[in-house]
């Protein structure tokens, strides 16, 4: 493969299935810059749902450029990583949130003992959605008190993205012993330790056998989650729910939407601006009823929960039509007791 590979876009890949014919697979890409490239491509190998993870350059004037020209000359590259991703597998609102976890946003000069702006921190968004979700985490960060400085990192439109030389790519694998060296040395490690120790651990939200859904809901809930059906308006749990807390998916648990963004639609079903953890949120083209609309889905659960509808209130415009039976609600006072404490703070 030639060194001076330019990556845009989608990519498509096709591999051979046992029939013989070729299967083609549509994949996503990412891209950020997160100082030295060496040390963003391992976290992001390690991500379930990531295909490929390339160092390169980007954002500059130069074409083809050399790793001595992006370090000595003002050619206005960025060290950055592309990604490949199955968006099926990982969430591009994940890959953010792991991205945020390699550096130091507030840093405008560098990154750690890296200093020149070739180590400048940018997300690079490759479509609208991507820019939107890249806004919202960036304020989202802003807002979490985590640090006390400004955060700098940009959010830029992704332009010609130009493959590194051979010997950075997977840099951490073939000189592991010195990238370790380097991590450690450079102050990288030793900044994400103190900023992100205190982060609470991950839940795991896992789908149960079909056998134990079946057993655990009512015939009502597991035909609209298990078979893409929909409740009556006006006569179901939630639509009217007032009371301040979360909805959590029925099968999973996977927190999905806050009553902080509930409004009254008029429809007779619960309806939300926005996602209240958007990695648990997934949105596909619904070609029944003679029409297309986006279908909205929990990730871990893959439960049908509604669709996702552009005549919402300003000023984002959305709405998330849901259905009761796909949802449970955990009122704020039991926050604690139900395995949902970390967002107490958010309703204080």
């Amino acid at each position: 493969m030639f060194r001076n590979m330019i990556l845009t876009g989608a990519v498509v890949v096709f591999s051979m299935v046992s029939s013989g014919m070729a299967k083609e697979t549509r994949y996503r890409t990412a891209t950020f810059a997160g100082g030295c490239f060496w040390c963003m491509e391992h976290p992001f190998d390690e991500v379930d749902g990531v295909i490929n993870v390339v160092s390169g350059y980007t954002g500059g004037k130069t074409d083809n450029p050399t790793y001595e020209q992006v370090c000595s000359l003002d050619t206005g590259h960025l060290e950055a990583v592309h990604v490949t991703y199955d968006p099926e597998k990982v969430s591009y609102e994940t890959l953010l949130d792991v991205f945020w976890r390699q550096i130091d946003p507030t840093d405008d000069g560098g990154q750690f003992a890296d200093r020149g702006s070739q180590y400048a921190t940018a997300i690079i968004y490759h479509d609208e959605d991507q820019r939107v979700l890249a806004e919202r985490s960036k304020k989202k960060l802003e807002s979490s008190g985590r640090f006390d400085r400004p955060i700098e990192t940009k959010i830029l439109q992704a332009s010609k993205f130009f493959k590194a030389e051979e010997y950075h790519q997977d840099y951490y694998k073939k000189n592991p012993g010195h990238y370790q060296r380097y991590k450690t040395g450079s102050g990288r490690q030793s900044f994400l330790k103190m900023v992100w120790d205190d982060e609470p651990e991950r839940k795991v939200y896992e789908k149960p056998d079909d056998k134990i859904i079946k057993e655990r809901l009512t015939d009502l809930q597991y035909s609209v989650t298990q078979k893409n059906g929909t409740e009556r308006p006006f006569s179901n749990k939630y639509w009217d729910n007032k009371k301040e807390g979360i909805y959590v998916d029925i099968v999973t648990g996977e927190p999905l939407f806050s009553s902080k963004d509930k409004f009254v639609s008029g429809t007779g079903w619960p309806s939300f601006i926005k996602p209240f953890v958007n990695e648990n949120i997934v949105e596909k083209k619904d070609k029944t009823l003679f029409s297309v609309r986006t279908e909205v889905r929990s990730r871990h659960g893959d439960s049908h929960l509604g669709h996702v509808f552009d005549d919402g209130p300003k000023p984002l415009g959305m709405r998330y039509c849901i259905n009761s039976a796909s949802l449970r609600f955990i009122p704020e006072k039991d926050f604690k007791k139900e395995g949902y404490g970390e967002y107490a703070k958010l309703f204080e």
